[in-house]
């Protein structure tokens, strides 16, 4: 059954009427009409299974009726990946959307190569934000992402981050450890329990430099192996992101 976004601040359940670039695809591309039954959700866990009524000049309007709501997942995950060239970031949001990621935040480090102007940031972020909807209507997940603006990776850092409870960074450098021994060591300081909520940085082609890496540790992020085999980036995201949706979801 086709799913279609409608945003949180037009969503009413009384009155579903699909956003326009929903109504477009609805319409034009897949030529859906007065009758056929689709999904609408709205990011937030909400979801409805319902019928198109009517359209007019291209305004999708739905059969009101009752949501059902998705449970959200049972950790709050966060990745945080120094930007990719070409078209890779699409594809780590993607499938970070898959994996049931919270938050997004796209980092300019030392070795990106992009360089973005303001302008350009904001551009980049409401297209991967979109990325992020055609993920969750095609996966099911009623959990939207939050896509954040790319910043470089020392303003991230500068302020730590005070509300997750395991921070990481992926890191080549020795003494780093596998995820396994962090949740255990952490389970022993906390009584068993599991965090609720962890982040992840992946850096770019090359790695984060080491003044980053420091930088990274000192804003309180354990420094996390991914194995003895040097990974892309795209790649060390998706891999860290399935094993932390493995422990944690």
């Amino acid at each position: 059954m086709h799913r279609f976004y409608i945003p949180p601040e037009n969503w009413n359940p009384e009155e579903l009427i699909l956003p326009e670039s929903e109504s477009h695809h609805c319409l034009n591309v897949l030529r859906l009409g007065a009758g056929s039954r689709v999904t609408v959700f709205n990011g937030k866990g909400y979801e409805i299974t319902t019928t198109i009524v009517e359209s007019n000049k291209g305004a999708v309007k739905l059969n009101s009726s009752a949501p059902q709501k998705t449970p959200p997942l049972r950790a709050h995950i966060t990745l945080c990946q120094a930007l990719p060239k070409g078209k890779n970031m699409e594809l780590i949001i993607e499938k970070a959307t898959e994996l049931g990621v919270a938050e997004v935040y796209p980092l300019l480090s030392e070795r990106t190569v992009i360089r973005l102007d303001p302008e350009e940031r904001e551009k980049k972020r409401e297209k991967w934000q979109r990325v992020a909807i055609e993920a969750c209507k095609q996966s099911g997940q009623n959990w939207l992402p939050t896509i954040h603006c790319p910043q470089p990776t020392e303003s991230f850092c500068a302020s730590g981050f005070p509300d997750c409870q395991l921070p990481l960074v992926a890191s080549l450098q020795p003494g780093s450890r596998r995820l396994k021994e962090i949740l255990s060591a952490y389970q022993s300081e906390h009584q068993e329990s599991m965090p609720d909520s962890a982040l992840i940085l992946i850096g770019p082609e090359g790695d984060y430099t080491p003044a980053e890496i420091n930088m990274a540790q000192n804003a309180g992020c354990l420094p996390m192996t991914l194995g003895p085999i040097v990974l892309r980036t795209e790649t060390a995201a998706i891999y860290s992101l399935s094993i932390l949706a493995h422990e944690l979801l």
